[in-house]
This record gives structure tokens, C-alpha cells and sequence, in this order.
């Protein structure tokens, strides 16, 4: 199917005002600031239903026929003159909150909003996410476009309780192979999570994904965000609680991580010891592209113990800690108070939220973290449960 067939279908519908203002405040936004990039969202609405989905965080849960907030044009027009878009650098994300980017009555205008953005000449990097059916002609038009980094990550987890996945993974496994196949201008990634203890990291939960892996350029492996509006979904519907308790980031349990690289593991290899294995969105990303990760993870060295070493290369060479001056003011500028540091790890800072600490991070292609929420030694980003070894 052509860009142009896409294109001459009927667009969804557009919510009115009065149905906006009755949407929870953070869904009504459409654009939001995460760690992987500016996130593009004015698409809300998935039928997929699985379990764990963050559309629960916003209320969005029980909205299972997508509709639109506003236009592709309108969209991409908020997006690139956001206060936080920098042109050919800032990563961006499509459809990744509220709905599945390559679902049939959502697809047209997910590759509509790519053409916007490619056709801007921008070189920026393009995230989207999916678990849903990708064709051979999807494929080409994904190729299509000249300018964007494009990256498809798709979501396998391989869970089959129906409960918590009703959507069957192999319809995600078939997709990741397609998008394999057929790649050319775009890079896919197996997007392998949520990771959940006695759900789906048995032997052979984990020899399936290392067999899946073959058909990507990179695989990303993460757990469960395990958030309270997540947990009383899970109580409401009689689903086996995964774990005790709640956190803030992902639940990725050290024992799961050891037998999932040990699995991986390849010591014969000195290139790819691990293979293209990575614990961090970015980095595969990065990986699959071939060029520095731009949310600075080398300097958390931990994280880049199974990296490739070329990849390693290229990390160093791109990765410089800011001047303790020129950090001050950068984040001074967007309301940082107390005390800023640089270090051999991140920025740290105080009184900034999530958006601003990833507009430096990305601006400057190092962490930047806040010091009253710590990145403690080997969790980076992850919770504490799960983990028993001395800080």
C-alpha cells in the first residue's frame, strides 16, 4: 500500500472539546517528555487490552476505539515548535502512550505523521512501538522515508496468560521477522518485556527470545512497571499479583537478568560477547543505527558490561562530561535549585522534573539525574525489589 492509498483514507475522528476536557489532564496532552523522547500522542485509543499497559496510569483503559485529538498536520506542527525540540537531535516517539501506532485504523496516520517529519528534511530519531501486524507492504513504505533515523521496536513478551496478554505473541514475532526482512532504510528492534519472575522467563521463554533475536538488528530486555493503578487492575480482575509490591521504575530482578545473559552469552565472541543484547531502549537503538547512544549511558559502566565493543567505541569517543559552569547555568535556566553537580556518572540536579532533566540529557548526551531520586549501582532505572546486594 502506497503513501499516497494511505493518505486517501478516511481519518479517524476527531474528538470534540467538551469530550478533551473529559479526558484525564496528562492523556489531553499531546506531547509528553520521556526518557527515549519527545512522545507524540494525538492518536488515543487501543483495543489490544493487555494487562500491564501504561494506558492505565492515564485513564485510558477503557477507551478501546481510537480516535484523534487533532490532526497529523496539527501534531507535527506542536511537536517541532515545542519548547523542548531541537531539530536533528532531539529522539521523538509516535503513538507509544495511548494506542498502537500499526493498528489498521491508527497505521495511516502513523505513516502520515512520518512523512511529515521526513519531509521537514529532519534527521532526528523516530521511535514506534507495536505489537500489531506489520505487512510486507508496510515495510515498504517504512523504507520510504529519506531523512528520519527510523526504529520500530516491537513488543514480545510471550506471555500467555489471556488475562494479562490476550493479544497472542506470535502475531508480534511474525511482525518482528517481516520488519527484519524487509529493512532497508529503518532498523527494528525486538523489544523483548515486560520480563516477569515464573510468567514468562522460563528456559524456554528465554531460548524463544534468543531465537526471535535473529530477526533484529538489536534486542532490548526490561521488566515490569508494577504501578498501583496497574496492581488494582491485576486485584479487579483476579489476576496472579506478580509482585508484593509497587514501584516507581521497572521491576527487572537480578536473578532473571543473570539467566537471561547467560543464555546469551557467546565467550567465543570477543566482538559481541553478548551479542546485540542491551539493557536500555537507547542503546539498541543507537546500536541499530550505528552511532553513539544519545542518552549518555557510558558513563554508567555497568550498564555497558554485554555491550559490543565496537559499539563501546563509539559511545567513548562521543561521550564528554560538560563543564561544571556551562551544566550550572543550562540547568539554572530551566529552574534547577540547590546545588548542581557533574561527575563521572551523571548530572546531578535538584528541582527539575522528568522533561527539563531529559531536555539536558539529551542536549548534552549525558545522564543527568535527580538527587533525590538516586540511580543506585547496577539497578540504573530499575527498582530495588529483586535485588539483595549492598549498595
Amino acid at each position: 500500500m502506497t503513501t499516497a492509498n494511505l493518505r486517501a483514507r478516511r481519518p479517524l475522528p476527531l474528538l470534540t472539546p467538551e469530550q478533551i476536557t473529559g479526558l484525564k489532564p496528562e492523556l489531553a496532552e499531546v506531547i509528553e517528555y520521556r526518557k527515549s523522547g519527545l512522545s507524540l500522542n494525538h492518536v488515543v485509543g487501543c483495543p489490544l487490552d493487555c494487562g500491564y499497559c501504561v494506558r492505565h496510569l492515564f485513564g485510558n483503559f477503557e477507551l478501546k476505539t481510537p480516535r484523534a485529538l487533532m490532526s497529523d498536520e496539527a501534531a507535527v506542527t506542536l511537536l517541532t515548535g515545542h519548547k523542548y525540540f531541537r531539530p536533528h537531535r532531539t529522539p521523538i516517539q509516535i503513538f507509544n502512550r495511548a494506542t498502537d501506532p500499526m493498528l489498521p485504523v491508527v497505521k495511516p496516520h502513523t505513516f502520515n505523521t512520518l512523512r511529515l517529519l521526513d519531509e521537514q528534511g529532519l534527521t532526528n530519531h523516530v521511535l514506534i512501538i507495536t505489537r500489531w501486524r506489520v505487512t510486507s507492504e508496510d515495510c515498504a513504505v517504512l523504507n520510504s522515508f529519506r531523512n528520519i533515523r527510523l526504529t520500530v521496536l516491537v513488543t514480545h513478551s510471550g506471555i500467555d496468560h489471556p488475562g494479562i496478554e490476550p493479544v497472542d505473541s506470535a502475531i508480534a514475532a511474525a511482525s518482528l521477522q517481516t520488519l527484519h526482512q524487509h529493512a532497508e532504510r529503518y532498523r527494528t528492534v525486538l523489544y523483548w518485556r515486560p520480563i516477569v519472575p515464573g510468567l514468562n522467563d522460563s528456559d524456554e521463554h528465554i531460548q524463544r527470545a534468543l531465537e526471535l533475536s535473529r530477526h533484529a538488528h538489536a534486542t532490548v530486555f526490561t521488566g515490569l512497571f508494577f504501578r498501583q493503578e496497574i496492581a488494582a487492575y491485576y486485584a479487579d480482575h483476579g489476576l496472579p499479583m506478580p509482585y508484593d509490591d509497587i514501584a516507581r521504575r521497572k521491576i527487572m530482578p537480578e536473578t532473571s537478568e543473570q539467566r537471561i545473559l547467560a543464555a546469551f552469552h557467546r565467550p567465543n565472541d570477543q566482538g559481541e560477547p553478548y551479542g546485540p543484547l542491551f539493557r536500555k531502549t537507547s542503546c539498541g537503538v543507537a546500536y541499530a543505527h550505528k552511532v553513539p547512544d544519545y542518552n549518555g549511558h557510558y558513563g554508567i559502566r555497568e550498564l555497558c558490561d554485554i555491550c559490543p565493543v565496537a559499539q563501546l567505541g563509539l559511545c567513548r569517543d562521543a561521550w564528554k562530561a560538560p563543564g561544571l559552569e556551562e551544566a550550572i547555568e543550562a540547568a539554572r535556566a530551566l529552574g534547577a535549585t540547590g546545588d548542581v553537580e557533574v561527575n563521572e556518572r551523571a548530572i546531578i540536579v535538584e528541582g527539575l522534573s522528568e522533561p527539563p532533566r531529559y531536555y539536558l540529557q539529551h542536549g548534552f548526551g549525558y545522564q543527568v539525574h535527580d538527587r533525590d531520586k538516586p540511580h543506585n549501582h547496577r539497578r540504573h532505572g530499575r527498582a530495588e525489589i529483586g535485588w539483595t546486594d549492598p549498595q
